[in-house]
Order: C-alpha cells, then structure tokens, then sequence
C-alpha cells in the first residue's frame, strides 16, 4: 500500500508529526521533493527534532527511510541531521539514497544568495538554501547526479563546464571570486566517501517493497500553495509539491498511490512572500503566533515568524482538490481554545463579486476575506483522543471546515506529541 502525506496550503502544516504517527505503521517512508529549505518538526520519546532532508520516520527503528530521485540533496545537512539523531540516542536511522538523485552544491546557495541580495526589495523571500540554482540547473541539464561521482574523468569535465557558466554569472553579475573545478571536485569525493553506503537504485527497491504487500509513505514538503503551476506563483518554491508528483519523485507509478492524507491547520500560517488572503496582523497575529504549535509560529528551517491568519477554507478546498485528497488531516486545533469567536474565510471579495473559488495570482492580490463567525470552546483541548470528549462547540468547528472543504476530515491533531490525535 502507497500512502502520500502532503500539505493542502503554504507549508508548515504538521506534515512531520503526521508522517511520524503513520511511519509506525510503514515500512518504508520517501522523501519525493525539495530539499532543505523547509523543515519537518517531530516530537517524540527521543525529543523534539527539526528534519529537513531525512524522512520523518527517521525515529522508527522498523522504518526504511529513502530519498527519492526528486530531491536536492544537500549532503553537509543530511549527514548533520543524522549526526543530531544519534547523539539524541536515537538509533542509527536506516537510509536509502537513490542513485539518481541530484545534488544541491554550495555554489548554489551562493547563488540564491546572491540574488536574493540582488532582488532587494522585490526578493522572493528564499531560505536562501540554494533550491531555485538548484531546480534550474536541473531542467537546464547542468545538475550532477549522485552516480557520477563515481565516473571521476566525466565528473571532473562536467564540473569545468559548469564553473565556466557560474563564473560568468559571479564575477560579472554579482562581483564576487570565481569557482575552482578542482575544489569543488576534491570536496565531491570527501562527500562520496562519506554517503557511498547509502546509495543504491531505490526505484527497484520500491518497486519490491510495493510487490511485497509493504506499506509506503510518500512525504511531501511545503503544501499545495508553493506549487509552481498550482501555486501562488512566483512566490512559490522551485519542485512541485503535489502528491502526484510523488510518482515521479520517488519512481513509482500512478496507479501504486491508495490513499492521500492532505494536512491543514486549524488556523492558517506562512513564511515567506506571497498573496495570504486571511492574514492576521498586530495584537491578534501575535497572539496566535504565541500560542501555535509547541514553541510558537516560527519557521523549522529559518527561526522567521510565520505569517498566521484565519482558516482558509477557499484555499484549503482547493489545496485538497489538487492534492487529489482521500483524507484530511486537521492539525493544532487545540491552539485555538484561547479564543471567545473564531473566523473563518468562506469566499474572496474581489472587484465587488464575492467567489468561492482560489484564483490565479493577479485576481488573489485584490482579494478580500470574507467571513462566517463560530463560537469558540474556552477550553484547554491538548492531549484530547476522542472525538466525543472534544466540546460540542470544537466539534461543530470541524464539522463546519469539513463542509466548507467538501472532504472528510478524518484525523485531529490535539497536540505537537505523536500520539496527541483523534480519529473520527
């Protein structure tokens, strides 16, 4: 059985828990896409870890962790994340790398940089991790594959190549000191040494796994509304974030995906740029910002506060619609039991017409929130397992979102700990 767990809005969802919670069930756990830009926070007997790169089942002893072909490998972070893992006394996680994975380089950090620095005010609100580089050199054929560090000669004529076009781009454009083929190939083979166990042709192993009768998660990063088709584009990030691209992340085929879990909050949240159409700001962002998650609403990755606002239920309909969503996961609902009322958007007020539907990025920069108002339940819901013992008021929220979103909402979270969830 195939199984994807992906976000339904800007990311920062509580992918990671809910990968963690099913990854005890599941034998292998894949990472699909994206790289180390944004981070999976887990919390669980061992502590509390922020995963950027390795999968969330990392903590499960039982549980075959893979990084799929989609990703950008940035080696230096994998290999600290497991170095973090194991001195936590958590043990030695089971990877697997896929042989055609392409790797994330310094000079693409360098580069993401560089141009962030040169966008200025017109920035894209990059991690600055290096993805954007990274996703245009590999469309433009210019990426390195993880196999080639093991064809020396083609490797070192590939890396010439490449220097002579970032070069052009660093001396000239940005004003700083040019790449060293040689560097850079010296650096490439310490990294070979240190990963070259890891590697192996995990589409095959997949294909086995899903032959076996074993379980799969699929873990995607970011949500539906940093896609670069689906998404609020140009503020989006750079490899596609939809479940369906899981199949070609990860090498398995369409018709191997069973099930779909889409996660959203019960309030919205962001970091970075981009049309937020529910966003709240001062006193009450800053409250709920306090409140949200664990230790409040600051970026896995980054530290920056997240930008928090009101449910979307236009854009989580239409983050689930595009996900393909066979299942909803509702996150942090307990965060909100400090408020007497609560919003939530129904429609877009745009140009005097009120629409129900999530538009292409010129219309949402115009768009106004409309709301519906529900009482709120004054009570401290953390660690709540029962969908019974849930107040009737937090109940009727669920139920509203469900409505509004038009798919089951199968799975609250009530808490940041791993089994802090009820089923309905």
């Amino acid at each position: 059985m195939v199984k994807a767990i992906v976000g339904a809005n800007w990311g920062d969802e509580g992918k990671g828990k809910v990968t963690d919670l099913l990854s005890e069930q599941a034998d292998v756990v894949v990472r699909f896409q994206g790289g180390a830009n944004a981070g999976h926070t887990i919390i669980n007997d061992y502590g509390k870890f922020a995963l950027h790169l390795l999968p969330s089942g990392a903590c499960n002893p039982g549980t075959v962790n893979v990084i799929g072909n989609g990703v950008a490998l940035d080696i230096p972070e994998l290999l600290e994340e497991i170095r973090d893992l194991t001195e936590a006394g958590v043990p030695a996680p089971k990877i697997l790398i896929s042989d055609r994975v392409q790797l994330l380089m310094p000079y693409h950090i360098l580069l993401d940089a560089c141009e962030e620095e040169r966008l200025a005010g017109h920035a894209f609100g990059s991690t600055k991790s290096g993805i954007a580089p990274f996703y245009s050199d590999k469309y433009a054929k210019n990426g390195i594959q993880i196999n080639e560090l093991f064809d020396e000669e083609s490797l070192m004529a590939h890396l010439e190549n490449i220097c002579a076009l970032k070069n052009a781009l660093l001396v000239h454009l940005y004003h700083r000191d040019p790449l060293d083929p040689k560097a850079l190939f010296r650096q490439l083979m310490d990294w070979r040494e240190e990963i070259k166990d890891y590697i192996t042709d995990t589409h095959q192993y997949l294909r086995d796994a899903i032959a076996q009768g074993k379980t799969v998660l699929l873990e995607g990063q970011l949500g539906s509304l940093k896609d670069p088709d689906f998404g609020i584009y140009p503020m989006t990030t750079s490899s596609h974030t939809l479940a369906g691209y899981g199949c070609i992340g990860a090498g398995i085929g369409p018709g191997d995906m069973d099930q779909i879990y889409v996660v959203t909050k019960a309030y919205s949240s962001a970091v970075g740029a981009g049309a937020f159409v529910s966003e709240l700001f001062d006193e009450a962002a800053e409250e709920l910002r306090k409140r949200g998650g664990d230790a409040g609403e600051y970026g896995a990755k980054t530290g920056r506060p997240r930008r928090v606002g009101w449910f979307d239920a236009v854009a989580t309909r239409y983050g689930c619609q595009v996900q393909g969503a066979t299942d909803v996961v509702l996150t942090c609902l307990d965060v909100l039991g400090y408020l007497d009322e609560i919003k939530v958007c129904v429609g877009y007020e745009v140009d005097g017409e009120v629409i129900r539907y999530f538009p292409v990025t010129p219309v949402l920069n115009r768009a106004r929130p409309v709301y519906e108002t529900l009482p709120g339940w004054k009570t401290d819901l953390r660690g709540v397992t029962s969908w019974e013992d849930l107040p009737q008021a937090a109940r009727d929220y669920v139920r509203f979102l469900e409505e509004e979103i038009g798919f089951p909402i199968t799975m609250v979270s009530t808490g940041p700990k791993r089994h802090e969830v009820l089923y309905r």
